[in-house]
């Protein structure tokens, strides 16, 4: 196996098992096992399981950005780009293999002390507020983009508390009416 799909079906392989299982019920017996590569390999291309953690973030964040993103851009009024990202949100939150936000499942396994993954979690969060602030830009309520992103936060805890989409349409309507 070239070095390069050595690399990817490493982090093919952690990203799946982080996300569906979570960091610390991951090992990395396991990942080197599910990916069918050395364990030599493995420390080839990462120092650590963190490193594994952060090529997870960072991909699982330009992924987000993307989509949300390409969620907003659907309608080219600012706040029917909003509700545009929740309605894209109640979809994501509905499907089979949806099991919470990549990052507030990770935040919630790690110590305050774990400051580079805190970091990078936070700075994908941050682009979110700042995608809503954007869009709300032209229409003079940006100020209310850390309202919108509360919802939208909440929204995503709540539906992992009750495994249902209504606090993502909750979430919407308060939206609609804030920006009403």
């Amino acid at each position: 196996m070239r070095k390069n799909s050595i690399r990817q079906a490493l982090i093919d392989t952690a990203a799946r098992l982080f996300y569906k299982q979570g960091y610390a019920n991951t090992g990395i017996n396991q990942i080197i096992e599910e990916s069918g590569i050395a364990k030599s390999s493995l420390y080839q291309n990462f120092r650590s399981k963190e490193d594994l953690l952060m090529v997870y973030l960072e991909t699982a964040g330009r992924d987000t950005d993307e989509a949300l993103r390409e969620a907003s851009i659907k309608s080219s009024q600012p706040v029917d780009q909003i509700l545009a990202i929740f309605d894209f949100l109640a979809d994501l939150v509905q499907r089979k293999d949806y099991y919470g936000c990549n990052f507030l499942n990770i935040i919630s396994e790690m110590p305050r002390e774990a400051e580079r993954v805190n970091k990078q979690i936070k700075k994908q969060k941050d682009g979110v507020r700042n995608l809503f602030k954007r869009i709300l830009e032209p229409i003079g309520k940006e100020a209310m983009a850390d309202e919108i992103y509360i919802l939208f936060e909440g929204a995503l805890i709540a539906n992992k508390v009750h495994n249902e989409v209504w606090p993502v349409e909750s979430a919407k309507m308060i939206a609609k009416k804030l920006l009403a």
